[in-house]
């Protein structure tokens, strides 16, 4: 039932049609056809010919038996995905994505998947092609440069792709996606009011899905779902105390620095025996920043050795996939992809440094690169 009327929604929406015209040609109320979609009831037997005719399928099409479409679409959109992923900081295919995007909307119109794919290649275009900019006020705070994200037109398409999308989005996974890189962009661009109505409309902490999950599940597999939800938390500090830090330039630089030592500890907290899994990668950006910080400290000895530490969990994260091995977490079941070699983490991180965008940036890393130690690091890397 469910089935059949997200499809009559799919095809409705490939012909530009709404429920009013779709429900006047087949002689019943535009609710009946509401209630169709939502999957509250389905459309009369006798009456799946002329909705299979209405939009020219078949009636096995109209009941969702067209598995090569489907899979078609899904292929589709895992290339634009793997597209976008290309594109970590540098725009490397974001032409031929978009396009490719652009391109599987013409063969399958109104395709929410697919609409989602080109919302997100023209979000990350927006990035890579232009960067995202910071501010600083009156008061020390970084704030975002709204005024020149306004101006970026893989931003603006992005947001009207997504604002279409949501209002009709049934599918979990896709509008917890759609949400959140809207939510980024609203905030990229000064919306903040459009931000919290999405916030507003959001569950709490303990509503997420982590949290949620812990509740499906009993005994061994409880106790997996709590440790998920409880590593989750601890990344989420993580990347909270990096987001006050960036944003709040009254904060001493070696105080900065502190505070990202104890965000690295709280891993250590629940990785009790140094295995950190998949969290080496973030574990290595978090070091690379505290480098930048502990720099502008002038404490020159601790930034090398910070940069040692990223390295040393960027390999980690580059090695084979661990799984956690400590009390709290050795139930959890992360998966982790092993990096091919011409894409390797640790290779990158001089290039990559420090990471998150930062006032003096390039000035910094001037001064860190005339260091003679750092020419050492960064040879460290490529082996």
């Amino acid at each position: 039932m469910i089935q059949l009327g997200e499809r009559i929604k799919e095809l409705r929406r490939r012909d530009g049609r709404t429920q009013e015209t779709l429900a006047s040609a087949l002689g019943v109320t535009a609710q009946a056809v509401s209630r169709w979609e939502k999957g509250v009831c389905c459309p009369d037997m006798g009456m799946i010919p002329s909705i299979a005719n209405y939009f020219g399928v078949s009636i096995d099409e109209l009941f969702g038996y067209d598995n090569e479409r489907s899979k078609k679409i899904d292929a589709l959109v895992e290339r634009i995905r793997a597209m976008i992923d290309e594109n970590n900081g540098v725009d490397v295919s974001m032409d031929g994505c978009i396009a490719l995007a652009r391109e599987a909307l013409i063969e399958f119109p109104g395709n929410e998947k697919l609409t989602l794919a080109l919302a997100s290649a023209l979000c990350t275009a927006g990035y890579v092609r232009r960067g995202e900019h910071h501010l600083i006020d009156a008061e020390g705070y970084g704030i975002y440069d709204t005024a020149r994200h306004r101006t970026y037109p893989e931003w603006q398409e992005a947001v009207k792709l997504y604002e279409k999308l949501l209002p009709g989005l049934t599918d979990g996974k896709l509008r917890r996606q759609a949400v959140l890189e809207l939510s980024q962009l609203y905030k990229n661009l000064g919306e903040g009011e459009k931000a919290l109505s999405l916030a507003e409309d959001a569950p709490d902490l303990y509503g997420s899905g982590p949290f949620l999950r812990i509740n499906a599940f009993d005994g061994r597999a409880a106790v997996a779902a709590c440790g998920e939800a409880l590593l989750e938390t601890v990344r989420c500090s993580g990347e909270l105390t990096v987001r006050i830090l960036l944003n709040d330039q009254t904060i001493p630089a070696g105080t900065a620095a502190t505070l990202l030592q104890n965000a690295a500890e709280l891993f250590s907290l629940v990785c009790t025996d140094g295995n950190y899994g998949p969290s080496h990668g973030f574990l290595a950006c978090i070091h690379m920043l505290r480098a930048y910080y502990l720099w502008l400290d002038h404490a020159r000895e601790e930034a090398f050795s910070a940069l040692d530490k990223a390295l040393e969990h960027a390999q980690r994260a580059d090695s084979a996939p661990e799984p956690y091995t400590s009390p709290l977490l050795r139930h959890v079941k992360e998966p982790a992809e092993t990096v091919p070699a011409e894409k390797r983490f640790h290779t990158e991180l001089p290039d990559m440094w420090p990471w998150w965008d930062v006032p003096d940036r390039e000035k910094v890393k001037a001064e860190m690169a005339a260091d003679p130690r750092w020419q050492a690091w960064a040879e460290r890397t490529q082996s």
